[in-house]
């Protein structure tokens, strides 16, 4: 018997970047994000036979390198007192190397519903979320399609996603600018921890409501204009926090900051575009369908062998058999 779910990733438009409760992820701030329907992850769960097996892209990982799938699946499986059994899982990520998004998070919510599928556990969405959320902070939102909402809550029950619109009417998207293929030096986990040493991360987080409940009324209003300058703010708000940390990083390289620039100058020049920042180098950049094509236009023309990838609004998590 093999069950299969496949999630896509998303990408946070007000950010979660600091943990409360590490071993549960649970985090310090609420955060909102989109769902993107050009990136994805498909995961299957099958009974093995001697030992588990655990396959990305086709090709059978180390030991090492799937000791973070096990020690969640084993978790999982403590939670609903589940005998353990050796198990072959198979993923299949549909997300560009490098380019700047968690595939995490669509890798931990596919995993976590065909995990639900196999065993036969009648999950709803908020216990769904809350499982996703234990291998990936980021894939409790996953769950859902359009945009999402992760409440931080304050214990495993209290800390989940759920659904702001899952079909939004606004004109949105995102083009994925992979400017740097090169491995970050600090990790997320890390980054996050470190953060917190900033003068200015206790005022940011102070912030984190009015910021949440802004951008809420903005999707509501179908307000692009607030949106993006919403979304750009808070980006900067994380990256300033890290810079003021001690000791202080950045995951900024120069073609980050020339693609700042170039956003700025495409603004002057009439064409509405906002960016938003993860860990990493890379840039996302928030524009309405119109513009799409003069912004990679322009991409293109400032950086050699730049790649992009455009999306849209995609669906929440979905079983496949």
């Amino acid at each position: 018997m093999t069950k299969t779910a496949r999630a896509h990733t998303n990408i946070a438009l007000i950010k979660y970047w600091g943990k409360k409760d590490a071993t549960l992820r649970i985090p310090l701030m609420s955060s909102l994000s989109m769902t993107l329907d050009a990136f994805y992850t498909d995961t299957s769960i099958e009974k093995g036979t001697d030992t588990n097996e655990f396959y990305l892209n086709d090709k059978k990982q180390s030991l090492a390198n799937s000791q973070r799938v096990f020690n969640y699946i084993e978790k999982l499986q403590q939670r609903f007192n589940l005998d353990k059994e050796n198990l072959v899982i198979k993923s299949t990520n549909h997300v560009p190397t490098a380019a700047g998004l968690a595939s995490s998070s669509s890798a931990f919510a596919a995993l976590a519903a065909a995990f639900c599928a196999y065993y036969h556990i009648d999950a709803d969405k908020t216990l769904l979320s809350r499982l996703a959320r234990i291998g990936s902070g980021s894939a409790s939102r996953s769950v859902f399609g359009g945009f999402s909402i992760w409440q931080k809550g304050d214990s495993d029950e209290t800390s989940y996603a759920y659904a702001l619109d899952e079909h939004p009417k606004i004109d949105l998207h995102l083009l994925a600018i992979e400017l740097n293929t090169k491995q970050k030096k600090i990790s997320s986990t890390r980054g996050m921890k470190d953060a917190q040493s900033s003068p200015f991360f206790k005022p940011w987080l102070a912030r984190n409501e009015l910021e949440l409940n802004k951008m809420i009324s903005a999707i509501k209003d179908e307000d692009f204009t607030v949106l993006g300058e919403l979304a750009e703010l808070n980006a900067n708000e994380m990256h300033a926090i890290n810079l003021t940390a001690q000791p202080e990083f950045t995951y900024f390289e120069p073609d980050t900051i020339q693609a700042i620039k170039l956003i700025e100058n495409l603004r002057h020049k009439g064409i509405e575009c906002y960016y938003t920042i993860d860990a990493g180098p890379n840039i996302k950049v928030l524009c309405q369908l119109r513009n799409i094509k003069e912004i990679i236009e322009n991409f293109e023309s400032e950086f050699n062998n730049v790649k992009i990838v455009s999306a849209s609004f995609g669906p929440g998590v979905t079983y496949l058999d």
